[in-house]
């Protein structure tokens, strides 16, 4: 497998890693971003975007949820501008939304993955997640499976409708548009939630995972109980899911779909945390960088996925799920400041202010599991290891002091 960009003497095993990504562990075609003190110091690519078709420098490929993380930055600019109250309910910026058990939502349990939403009980028509006042409406309609804030569990689909209606009533854009001219245009990235037609021919298709030798518990579920809260997020969508080829249409790519549907490349992925790592840089101001990092939904199982996982306001936190059965076992081992999304396949981007690193990984080919994947988590440990980071013993990364 060809490999191809720029990397820093220093940060050779990340180069080494990304290339037994290609020959040995199944990656196809793949990308890896790392920046540190705002300087890129690791721009790799290799491998086929397709068959026979080579993984380019500007080839972009879907993030899944990484794309939460993009969704999350949108509110988190609007918080830091004052223009949007996280502690705020829901109701002060989208009134319809306080109905059924709702009205006490709070935006951060929107944020926390604790509104209690995660999917929705009555039928979606096909292309639903295409048509975002359909979603808004009937979210606002809907009546949460628990008590808004007194627990969490993963909002696959439904956190990018949402979080992103709350950044529109309070902006008055659309969710992609929002992003489009205050994050990803000021940034210079190849970053869209909601791809223009005339960049498609450079998405490289996903290639679905390979069915594992024993389901996670969260698969196990959905497929045992078609009324579990697994089965309706993913048979409920509207067939964007369980649809072979349906999250590569042209309409998927299309479409802003705030929690799953961003098209982009590591470098895209990693530019977007360079000025996080930065302390905020032009994006947010210092105070909210502080409100973004720290962990609020944690310590307990989550209600969607079966296993522990821990969120910030709209992040991905540390998690290590080791201990765990094999098919359950793939968390994110970072350090306890960083934080950032994974995308389903193992597709991953964070940041670690203390450490002023910003790091993503992207690949077309996905693996099975819930949490970064030995692909991703191989590139992730080389990157800490060159920054001289040390890890607890098979778990979590630290910076010596």
């Amino acid at each position: 497998m060809t490999v191809q960009g720029t990397c820093d003497s220093r940060f050779e095993q990340v180069a080494e890693e990304f290339e037994r990504n290609l020959t040995d562990r199944g990656d196809v075609g793949a990308s890896v971003c790392v920046i540190v003190d705002g300087r890129t110091v690791v721009d790799l690519w290799g491998g086929e975007a397709a068959p026979g078709v080579p993984w380019l420098h500007d080839t972009v490929g879907h993030v899944w949820s990484c794309t939460k993380g993009a969704t999350a930055l949108c509110a988190h600019v609007l918080a830091s501008r004052g223009e949007l109250d996280l502690d705020a309910p829901v109701t002060a910026y989208w009134p319809e939304y306080g109905t059924r058990g709702k009205s006490g939502t709070l935006v951060r349990h929107l944020l926390a993955h604790q509104a209690g939403l995660p999917a929705l009980r009555d039928p979606l028509p096909s292309g639903a997640l295409y048509d975002w006042k359909l979603m808004a409406e009937r979210l606002a309609g809907e009546e949460p499976f628990w008590e808004p804030g007194t627990r969490h569990g993963y909002h696959a689909l439904t956190f990018g409708f949402l979080v992103g209606e709350v950044v529109r009533r309070v902006s008055g854009r659309s969710l992609g548009t929002f992003f489009r001219e205050e994050i990803a245009e000021p940034l210079g990235l190849d970053f869209w939630l909601g791809l223009p037609e005339e960049q498609e021919g450079r998405v490289a298709p996903t290639i679905p995972a390979e069915p594992p030798a024993e389901l996670p518990g969260f698969y196990a579920k959905a497929f045992s109980d078609p009324t579990s809260i697994p089965a309706l997020l993913l048979g409920n969508d509207g067939g964007y899911m369980m649809t072979p080829g349906e999250s590569d249409s042209r309409a998927a790519h299309a479409a802003e779909i705030g929690a799953v549907g961003g098209v982009t490349n590591a470098r895209g992925l990693a530019g977007m945390y360079r000025p996080l790592s930065l302390g905020g840089g032009d994006l947010v101001s210092q105070d909210q960088l502080a409100v973004m990092s720290p962990a609020r939904s944690a310590s307990s199982v989550d209600a969607v996925l079966l296993v522990p996982t821990r969120f910030s306001l709209g992040f991905m936190k540390a998690a290590d799920n080791g201990y765990l059965p094999p098919a359950d076992s793939e968390g994110a081992l970072l350090t306890e400041t960083a934080f950032g999304h994974a995308g389903m396949g193992g597709s991953v981007g964070f940041c670690d202010p203390p450490a002023r690193l910003a790091f993503a990984y992207t690949m077309n080919r996905q693996g099975p599991g819930l949490g970064i994947n030995p692909r991703g988590q191989a590139l992730v440990d080389a990157a800490y290891r060159s920054t001289g980071h040390r890890q607890a013993p098979g778990g979590l990364w630290y910076r010596p002091l």
